[in-house]
């Protein structure tokens, strides 16, 4: 037998039904990898392109951005990216929502930059 408050519930889709611009959020992996070796150069290049093909975007050598879609899709790519560390070096994840993003101040070639675009929806694949 089930109940009306377990009927409702199962009635009801899994996580949200919208994208909030508090739930979006961004990940900022930045690192500082040694290059002094052959070997320490394709780790870091591996790592890098593992980063692309994670849907990370380069916005510096050494500082990846990705949106995404709540805690625990962040928590996720946390566990991929901890999975593919190279075995030297330090990473950082940065993570801020993407209200916090929009107020990011920009510097280019000594004249400030207009805010980036955020994207207009999230990828799905």
């Amino acid at each position: 037998m089930t109940t009306l408050h377990t009927q409702r519930r199962k009635e009801r889709p899994e996580g949200p039904t919208h994208l909030s611009a508090y739930r979006l959020m961004w990940m900022l992996v930045t690192f500082d990898l040694p290059v002094d070796t052959k070997k320490h150069r394709a780790d870091a290049t591996r790592f890098r392109q593992f980063l692309l093909d994670q849907g990370f975007e380069r916005s510096q050598f050494s500082n990846y951005l990705r949106l995404v879609n709540g805690q625990e899709n962040f928590d996720a790519h946390v566990r991929r990216i901890g999975g593919n560390l190279p075995e030297r070096g330090d990473v950082f994840i940065f993570q801020f929502t993407d209200r916090q993003y929009e107020n990011i101040v920009r510097f280019s070639d000594q004249s400030r930059r207009r805010r980036r675009k955020n994207p207009e929806q999230i990828a799905l694949f």
